[in-house]
């Protein structure tokens, strides 16, 4: 009965950078085990991309007091600076109406003036009017501006996980891909080794044959070669 090589045990590979290793593939029991290990900025870079995403997302579309008051200062602002460019505009036509009249007729109790007044109070309405209408399209704006900024903030934190975990990844199969290569190089060498241990063997019954033909010398010498195969 001859002797069969052992079989090789599992190749494991890892993926080195720098001298430090990023990731490794082995076998821990019956189970094969990738890992990849995160340096400590790795890792608060991932834990903080993972935590900042989760309480954001809970609070994306609500506005809390800070936002609502920081919202209605702009929309203030806004609405301020629309009265004075319509101030700035129609002031000066009644300053220049008054004194156009004034000058003409000594008072301001005629038609004249009237009419005149008349219109440029109406522009004047229709201009405040417009103003409203911007204000409530600015605060849309603003509305849409603070989601869009708050959804681009929660796409950027998600694009880091994703990226991160695209390298991890891709680290990890270069482990695998290594412990691959080994493993397969394991099995061709325990292949060559049982078919070298295979033509031994033969070799070994074709010299006993011969030899138990040559009388009891080559018998005893035959005998002794079928042990010796044994180890083979």
């Amino acid at each position: 009965m001859g002797k069969s090589s052992k079989y090789p045990s599992y190749s494991g590979g890892t993926i080195s950078i720098n001298g430090s290793d990023k990731a490794s593939t082995y076998k821990k029991g019956n189970t094969i085990v990738s890992n990849y290990n995160m340096s400590d900025d790795e890792k608060r870079a991932y834990e903080y991309a993972q935590k900042s995403f989760a309480d954001s997302l809970s609070k994306v579309n609500v506005f809390d007091e800070d936002t609502k008051n920081n919202l209605q200062s702009q929309l203030e602002a806004y609405t301020l600076n629309g009265q004075k460019m319509v101030d700035k505009m129609y002031t000066p036509m009644l300053e220049d109406l008054k004194t156009d009249i004034a000058s003409r007729f000594g008072n301001f109790d005629n038609s004249v003036f009237m009419d005149n007044l008349n219109s440029i109070e109406e522009n004047r309405a229709e201009s405040m009017n417009n103003l409203a209408q911007d204000v409530l399209a600015k605060r849309d704006e603003l509305i849409s501006n603070e989601l869009s900024q708050r959804y681009t903030y929660l796409g950027f934190l998600q694009d880091i996980q994703n990226q991160m975990n695209s390298n991890i990844l891709n680290y990890i199969s270069g482990s695998q891909a290594n412990s691959s290569s080994g493993n397969s190089y394991n099995a061709q060498a325990y292949a060559a080794n049982q078919s070298k241990s295979s033509s031994l063997g033969n070799y070994a019954n074709l010299a006993s044959g011969a030899l138990s033909m040559m009388g009891p010398y080559g018998m005893a010498a035959a005998a002794a070669l079928q042990v010796a195969k044994q180890y083979v």
